[in-house]
């Protein structure tokens, strides 16, 4: 078993997380909804630190900050969002520190009576500092739902990423990754609902390599006429065969730029 490669895949993982941050005022969601909604056309700007205390199979710990844009934009009559997620591992199992890998995404949306339902296209450029990339490049479809309900919201997301070119000495990077997603809106800008829960298959090892369960609680508040979204997670991981996260806290803050 490569571990290194499934150390990296952990890390991806979390990157092509889908976020939450959409707004469509035409359709009068409301903005806390909105904000839980990764489908809809909102400019945020995400600060992510990504802290694990425990792995399986090593007695380390590590650090991801992150930083991503959610950028909306038309392109005729589609409306798209384009995305860029930028991690920086501080603190790792091998003691590797840097820029790792950066994914970006654009998705074309759709709207429903239902909700919204978007298809489109993620890519993984190896950036990342030598050990903390997977130094190969990557290509793959994505699609998505998210359905509106009276309490919250309800959908799923997939990205695959499937190598075409990078160095011929490292693991090819062939997976997919399946993405829950439900949110209950609560008073006063609170919400609850899942984590980011990125559900990673190897097509290569023909498993599954991230078995996430978790919750997140966020609360949405302005200031002055800036709204901001905190948030913070808790996360476990059932996939123990190779050194991957086992417990991880995630705290956000997301800073939403409403049309």
């Amino acid at each position: 078993m490569n571990l290194r490669k499934h150390y990296l895949a952990g890390c991806l993982s979390i990157a092509l997380a889908a976020p939450g941050g959409a707004f469509a005022q035409e359709q009068g969601q409301s903005l806390e909804s909105a904000a839980n909604d990764p489908t809809a056309s909102i400019t945020a700007y995400q600060f992510s630190d990504i802290y694990t205390p425990s792995y399986h199979n090593s007695t380390a710990d590590g650090n991801t900050l992150q930083f991503r844009m959610a950028y909306p934009f038309r392109l005729g009559d589609l409306n798209n969002i384009f995305r860029i997620t930028v991690p920086y591992i501080s603190d790792s199992p091998s003691g590797a520190s840097g820029l790792s890998d950066i994914t970006i995404f654009n998705l074309a949306t759709f709207d429903r009576s239902w909700g919204r339902f978007g298809v489109g296209a993620v890519a993984l450029l190896p950036t990342g500092a030598s050990g903390l990339s997977t130094e190969k490049w990557g290509l793959g479809p994505a699609a998505g739902f998210v359905a509106q309900q009276p309490w919250g919201s309800l959908g799923l997301f997939n990205q695959n990423i499937f190598t075409v070119a990078g160095k011929s000495s490292f693991p090819d990077v062939n997976i997919s990754i399946i993405q829950p997603i439900l949110n209950a809106s609560l008073d006063n800008g609170w919400s609850i609902g899942t984590s980011e829960m990125t559900i990673t298959y190897d097509w290569d090892r023909n498993e599954f390599i991230s078995l996430p369960l978790g919750v997140a609680v966020k609360k949405l508040h302005r200031f002055d006429k800036t709204p901001v979204q905190f948030s913070l997670s808790y996360e476990h991981n059932f996939y123990d065969k190779s050194v991957a996260p086992k417990d991880t806290l995630n705290f956000t803050v997301k800073l939403l730029v409403p049309r």
